[in-house]
């Protein structure tokens, strides 16, 4: 792949993202603990808070995510523990405060330009049962509607896109609307080499992006 590669950071992924109609969660990036109450009061609690930056990829495996945060005291808190937990290999950083949204489903959706195979979009069951079933699917851009329901059907596990536990069957339209959009995403923007949503939580019956990573070459 010709070209060194860097990734955005999430709040730059996410914006990414957006512009081209994947559903993001709401959130406000900023840059200090009063700020980031504000950020809360204003999208409501709990909120989630979390630390962000071009060098910070891996935020949960080193302890830079806060979740079900209830109140401004322990935002106030968070922040300050996140902002002192920067270190010098993390680069610029900001927090990102973002509306607390939960579902019984995780799924992850992405792009990814190979050497051999081409550019393709990827839709496959997430959270803990990523790597456990490794049920993915892909298909090549430029991906249309039927490709989109097509990778969706092609999952092996039906049952966990049905109703579950109380919520809804997920959307499948809006869930095809997310690999339209990272294939619109994949044509439009040459310069994008890879895309990591993970996880796109499914809240009532409805994909939101709550992570996400975009790699760009150059």
């Amino acid at each position: 792949m010709p070209g060194t590669a860097h990734t955005l950071s999430e709040a730059a992924s996410k914006t990414l993202l957006r512009t081209y109609g994947v559903p993001v969660v709401d959130e406000h990036e900023v840059s200090e603990a009063d700020a980031a109450v504000a950020a809360a009061e204003a999208l409501g609690f709990p909120v989630v808070v979390k630390l962000c930056g071009t060098g910070i990829a891996h935020k949960a495996e080193r302890g830079l995510v806060r979740l079900r945060v209830g109140d401004a005291a322990g935002v106030r808190s968070a922040a300050a523990e996140l902002l002192a937990a920067a270190g010098p290999d993390d680069g610029e950083v900001s927090l990102l405060v973002a509306s607390m949204v939960g579902g019984n489903r995780e799924l992850i959706a992405g792009l990814l330009r190979d050497p051999h195979f081409g550019t393709n979009v990827m839709i496959g069951v997430g959270g803990i049962l990523t790597e456990a079933l490794g049920d993915v699917a892909f298909c090549p851009v430029p991906v249309a509607r039927v490709d989109a329901e097509d990778m969706i059907d092609a999952l092996a596990s039906q049952a966990l896109l049905g109703p579950l536990r109380g919520e809804p069957a997920v959307d499948r339209t809006r869930l095809a609307d997310v690999l339209v959009a990272l294939s619109a995403l994949a044509v439009a923007r040459p310069d994008v080499v890879a895309v990591d949503v993970n996880p796109l939580i499914v809240v009532a019956g409805v994909p939101v992006a709550v992570d996400a990573l975009v790699e760009m070459e150059g």
